[in-house]
């Protein structure tokens, strides 16, 4: 098991507006660093797309707990499942903190070769929600 954790983010937002913001996958194009995908789709509680360098991918929401985590399961073209959560964590009313982690079925040659840019991944996750204006 693959296992990669952004860092702790900051965002400037009340921690209901951004868990209802991340629990509509249709939001997240706005989030998702275009340079390193293609081939986006999306519906509220679905999404897919290529993450350039590693493969097709596609997520469902599998559980939310309102205004502190969301859960998505996923998988990709070489049949590996894997899980992304995101954990929000409020500190007052215009500061919540976010940590994004995910799991993954993956041999050891392909961790070797995946964790480094799904570690860039969760982190430009981070960086696209503390940048987003909610």
């Amino acid at each position: 098991m693959t296992k990669v954790e952004s860092r702790i983010g900051k965002i400037e937002a009340q921690d209901e507006t951004i868990y209802k913001f991340l629990s509509d996958f249709n939001n997240f194009r706005d989030l998702v660093p275009m340079d390193k995908i293609s081939n986006w789709e999306s519906s509220e509680d679905h999404c897919s797309f290529s993450i350039n360098g590693i493969g097709d991918v596609g997520l469902n929401i599998v559980e939310k707990e309102p205004f502190s985590t969301i859960k998505y399961g996923g998988d990709s073209l070489a049949n590996v499942s894997f899980n992304l959560w995101i954990q929000l964590k409020r500190v007052d009313d215009t500061d919540t903190r976010v940590k994004i982690t995910l799991k993954a079925d993956l041999n050891t040659m392909l961790s070797m070769i995946a964790k480094k840019p799904l570690q860039d991944f969760v982190n430009i996750l981070v960086d696209k929600l503390e940048e987003y204006q909610f």
